[in-house]
């Protein structure tokens, strides 16, 4: 099992209660995080405060596999199927998630932050979910084979919208551990993970 910030005491254990609960109480727990990034409020920092990976490992593999599929619309590489390609292509953005906000919790804590390492792991994969979503709609576009004017416009649009709104609230959690001063050598990692990932998004989308 994952680790979590919430460790249950002995008088609140939950290793007698049914499984469907467990799944249950995670699931919510996931869900309403993702809702605290898509339309944060009052007490958005202080849910993601209470972090956790289940949430963050689901959006990366489902990011992964999704993009891995454009495999079938996208030109093929030469020398290589399209088989291999989808593999390639899953394995690179699972490790541009990970490795990549491993080294923005890095950059944060060199800089004087004060997280921890699975604490801003989990704000910004959870902050990946506005990109997932665009994600899943070009795909869709690409998939279509549309490839007027108009389609690569809603595409790019879709995208660029993500990786705002994606870049926007892990810049406002990492806001509060990193002094205004530094803000700048704090925002500059961030912003090249997400616009890595959506670069990766905007190619595989594209119909063949």
């Amino acid at each position: 099992m994952l680790p979590t910030a919430n460790q249950p005491s002995l008088e609140e254990t939950t290793l007698d209660e049914p499984v469907i609960v467990t799944l249950k109480r995670e699931f919510n727990a996931i869900a309403n995080k993702m809702y605290k990034v898509m339309l944060p409020g009052s007490d958005s920092k202080s849910e993601l405060r209470n972090w956790d990976l289940w949430g963050p490992l689901f959006i990366c593999l489902f990011l992964a596999i999704l993009l891995s599929t454009g495999a079938s619309s996208a030109p093929v590489t030469k020398g290589k199927g399209a088989e291999d390609q989808s593999a390639g292509v899953f394995a690179s953005v699972f490790v541009i998630v990970w490795c990549g906000a491993a080294v923005v919790t890095l950059n944060a804590v060199l800089l004087g932050g004060t997280v921890s390492f699975f604490q801003s792991i989990c704000v910004l994969g959870y902050c990946l979910f506005p990109m997932t979503l665009a994600a899943i709609i070009s795909m869709g576009i690409g998939w279509s084979h549309c490839g007027s004017g108009g389609c690569t416009a809603v595409r790019m649009a879709l995208v660029l919208g993500g990786l705002a709104w994606s870049t926007r609230a892990s810049l406002g959690f990492l806001s509060e551990i990193v002094s205004s001063k530094r803000g700048v050598l704090a925002a500059y990692p961030v912003c090249l993970f997400y616009a890595s990932l959506a670069w990766i998004i905007v190619v595989r989308s594209s119909p063949a």
